[in-house]
């Protein structure tokens, strides 16, 4: 019991400060969970993120789910879901009740402003942590290179699935000299979890055969649909879901819920607590939970599927290979990811630029704890707003 309350209380600190999005959130939990409390090397953690990239559903979340698996199994991952989750939902269902209070607040988006700023220090601070992990040799560090000038200048999902399949291909190909993992397996063998995979395409098939028979089962129908097919964080899902929803749901009403699930900590895909919450007024609670569990569940389940058996899978020479490649590659996607979208929405004024450079002096030299800097930011952007 112990270890599962240890699991929760880091992941629902975490839930409570992690503000920027999925690039931000992969570095807060670098800093909690490798560089803080040791519990996997940087190179165990790239493994994650890579296989969080190769998969569809929510990124930085299955990641968390990925690092309570490595700590407790199965419930160590749900309930670092669960930690992490909880306050984004919390204030997602606050939010919708009190939307049109809390959001016209100049003050409440100048305290989110101040903590999108200290996003910007965090994968800031990401990007040069595992650029010196993930890239060691020329090749790699090229990778990276590469791939953040290509993302730059061409930016998108697509683009980002494309690199990041020539980065795995080339990696397969070029860096199968070295591994991650140690000794290499020399009788490959694919192995996953069948389980939860043949859950997974149960769900993708029979949900929407069941989803005229009542508003909670068309919910947890689109939702898990949604969550199957969408690769990357929260602003990736959006168009899906507004096509899904377009004839349940105002356009008002769901930009309303996409402003609120910018501007609180968590996971964006908890955009679904807002809009479950809408789509069903006769239970909205119900609403709002179901939705967020089926736009979570897909990923989750394909997550169990490869977890278990991805450290053997990894030392395929070949697939070793190609995930160094996927890790120089998500070092670039990072970078990409701190110009656009966090530095361009969140940097306007040398005002901003001058308290990220603290931000980051104090992060990165004088070591303050992240806690003291997420009350600092959020007084800064308060401040800023009311001078």
């Amino acid at each position: 019991m112990k270890t599962y309350l240890e699991i929760f209380w880091h992941f629902l600190c975490l839930g409570f400060l992690s503000f920027g999005g999925p690039a931000a959130h992969i570095g807060y939990f670098n800093q909690r969970f490798v560089q803080k409390l040791g519990w996997l090397s940087q190179q165990e953690y790239g493994q994650i993120v890579a296989l969080s990239q190769f998969l569809p559903g929510p990124g930085s979340s299955q990641v968390g789910f990925a690092l309570g698996y490595r700590k407790a199994g199965v419930l160590g991952a749900f309930t670092a879901f669960i930690g992490f989750t909880l306050p984004s939902v919390a204030l997602m269902i606050i939010l919708a009740l009190m939307s049109q209070a809390w959001l016209d607040s100049v003050y409440f988006f100048g305290i989110v402003h101040g903590l999108k700023l200290l996003a910007v220090v965090v994968v800031a601070d990401a990007v040069l942590t595992m650029f010196s992990s993930f890239c060691p040799a020329h090749k790699t560090k090229s990778v990276a290179v590469l791939t953040a000038t290509f993302l730059l200048v061409m930016p998108g999902i697509a683009p980002q699935m494309l690199v990041i399949g020539v980065a795995a291909f080339w990696g397969a190909k070029y860096l199968t000299n070295t591994t991650l993992t140690g000794e290499q397996d020399s009788t490959p063998q694919l192995n996953l979890a069948w389980l939860p995979f043949i859950a997974f395409g149960l769900l993708f098939v029979g949900l929407p055969m069941l989803s005229s028979s009542s508003v909670f089962a068309k919910i947890a129908a689109d939702f898990y649909y949604a969550g199957s097919l969408v690769f990357g964080g929260g602003h990736v899902v959006l168009p899906l879901l507004q096509e899904l929803l377009a004839d349940s749901i105002s356009t008002d009403t769901f930009l309303t819920g996409y402003a609120a699930a910018q501007a609180v900590p968590g996971p964006m895909f908890t955009l679904a607590t807002f809009l479950g919450f809408h789509l069903a007024p006769q239970a909205p609670i119900l609403g709002a939970l179901t939705a967020t569990f089926a736009i979570f569940l897909p990923g989750f389940l394909l997550m169990l599927a490869f977890l278990k058996h991805w450290q053997s899978i990894a030392n395929i020479p070949k697939l070793s290979g190609a995930i160094q490649g996927v890790n120089a590659a998500v070092v670039g996607l990072l970078f990409s990811a701190l110009y656009q979208p966090l530095f361009t929405s969140s940097v306007n004024s040398g005002q901003d630029m001058a308290l990220v450079v603290l931000g980051f002096f104090l992060l990165k030299q004088v070591k303050v704890p992240i806690v003291y800097l997420v009350l600092g930011f959020a007084a800064g952007g308060a401040l800023m707003v009311w001078t």
